[in-house]
């Protein structure tokens, strides 16, 4: 199976060269800090049958989805929540300056969940800014399945070439903690977990 990351190219200032790691080909080369600044905070109370609570070792982070934008990935989501398939899933692939991946049970950026993979729900409108999470996959497009990454900085490359299915908006501090990866692809030795991941209206 191909590696779920990013082909994209054209990435903020301070993001080196393109990202086409699904083959381990990955050469970025990131200098920019991470910024310090919490993600959006939404003006109106969220739906608990839209937003994620991603318990991290650190603390929660909250997820509002955006099923306006990819309802076929906000489905799946939900369904891997409510099944817990993402406790104690690893953040494999952590880029420092970029973003931090995970929903793979095998640790390897090749597995997924037991379900056929969702076609691409690619925005227009919506960006990759910090807190943006998006479906990783492969070379194609409709390669998404389980895994997806968060973003810790603006990445304009990556617009229109992912699907965006939803938005952390408190919590983002914790996600700035998680372990960075070393080397060019950014993979992570020991890497910090999933604790639980659910959605808030099956929270009690």
């Amino acid at each position: 199976m191909q590696k779920r990351t990013f082909l994209a190219t054209g990435l903020a200032t301070g993001l080196a060269a393109g990202i086409a790691a699904f083959v381990g080909l990955s050469t970025m080369a990131l200098a920019q800090p991470v910024p310090t600044t919490p993600a959006p905070v939404p003006a109106v109370k969220l739906d608990p049958a839209n937003t994620v609570y991603l318990e991290l070792k650190t603390g929660r982070v909250v997820i509002e989805l955006r099923p306006d934008l990819a309802p076929k990935h906000v489905e799946r989501i939900k369904l891997l929540c409510h099944e817990h398939f993402y406790d104690g899933t690893p953040f494999h692939r952590v880029i420092d300056g970029f973003m931090a991946q995970g929903g793979d049970p095998t640790g390897t950026g090749e597995g997924g969940s037991k379900y056929p993979n969702v076609p691409a729900e690619f925005s227009t409108t919506a960006k990759f800014v910090r807190g943006t999470v998006g479906a990783a996959r492969a070379s194609d497009p409709d390669s998404a399945n389980s895994q997806f990454y968060i973003m810790f900085a603006p990445s304009p490359g990556l617009d229109g070439q992912y699907t965006i299915w939803g938005q952390v908006v408190s919590g983002m501090q914790f996600v700035d903690q998680i372990k960075r990866g070393e080397g060019p692809n950014g993979m992570v030795t020991d890497p910090d977990k999933i604790v639980t991941m659910r959605l808030a209206s099956e929270v009690k």
